[in-house]
């Protein structure tokens, strides 16, 4: 099989390095394009200066790259939405790892998923992922007598709160109990709250210093409490999650595709 083409978005940010890197260590794959912000300083500049191991050059647009090749975006969501539509136009596959959507944002994903084959995953480590299939087994174990709390932790620059997999925490189990986390999430508790609701998913987001991602799931009954955890020390592990699922798009037809379908754990 030929390797598969990637072309990078967020060049010259954290997760565009990262991204670089495991590009470079994957004979299976190859590099032919770049991209960043129109106002990046990075415009104009080869990839190989950050991390890139082919000398193709950062640029704004999309136009340009290979048809057949496959998208990698952690950005914003804005800057996501827009490459998105370049994606369809060129017949470009796309591995999304952008959070903070809102519905219409998802809606339009969900949409051009029908023309091009599109992985769209909160989290792209394969621990992370592993973990969401645990709380499958654990959600439909503890779904009476538990109290659940999610709790996460990301560094002091993250703009969305709760994180993306916080939320696919919360809608894993909240599907696993046949229910929508929509009607069970408590996303705030300030003054006086009085008891807590049976039935509820809390949400407690910390923010602070360099934490790549922390997530604990706490299932609290009467006399035990279990808790499920992973906890992130490098973005190394997000990207080549990302690069799998860029590889597995290769031979996909156009649809919706996520971490599940990539790990074979559906």
């Amino acid at each position: 099989m030929n390797p598969t083409q990637l072309v990078i978005a967020g060049a010259s940010g954290r997760m565009g390095r990262m991204l670089f890197d495991a590009c470079a260590t994957d004979p299976q794959t190859q590099l032919v394009g770049a991209l960043d912000a129109s106002t990046s300083p990075a415009l104009g500049v080869s990839a190989k200066a950050f991390g890139g191991n082919a000398d193709v050059t950062v640029v704004a647009e999309l136009s340009a790259m290979p048809a057949g090749s496959v998208l990698i975006d952690f950005t914003r969501p804005e800057a996501t939405l827009a490459y998105l539509d370049a994606c369809v136009k060129n017949k470009l596959g796309m591995v999304i790892g952008t959070t903070g959507f809102d519905d219409a944002g998802k809606a339009k994903i969900a949409a051009a998923s029908k023309h091009i084959p599109i992985v769209f995953s909160p989290n792209y480590s394969v621990g992370v992922n592993t973990v969401f299939k645990l709380l499958e087994l654990a959600a439909k174990s503890l779904d009476s007598g538990y109290d659940i709390e999610i709790v996460e932790m990301h560094h002091r620059m993250k703009v969305d709160a709760p994180s993306g997999t916080a939320i696919k925490l919360g809608e894993v189990i909240a599907e696993a109990q046949g229910t929508k986390l929509s009607d069970r999430a408590v996303y705030e508790r300030v003054g006086h709250t009085g008891e807590r609701e049976a039935g509820k998913i809390g949400f407690a987001t910390l923010r602070g210093g360099d934490v790549v991602g922390d997530h604990t799931v706490v299932f609290a009954g009467i006399g035990e409490r279990i808790e499920i955890s992973h906890k992130s020390a490098s973005r190394a592990t997000y990207a080549v999650g990302a690069i799998r699922a860029a590889k597995f798009l290769q031979t996909k037809p156009s649809g919706l595709y996520d971490m599940f379908d990539v790990l074979g754990l559906r």
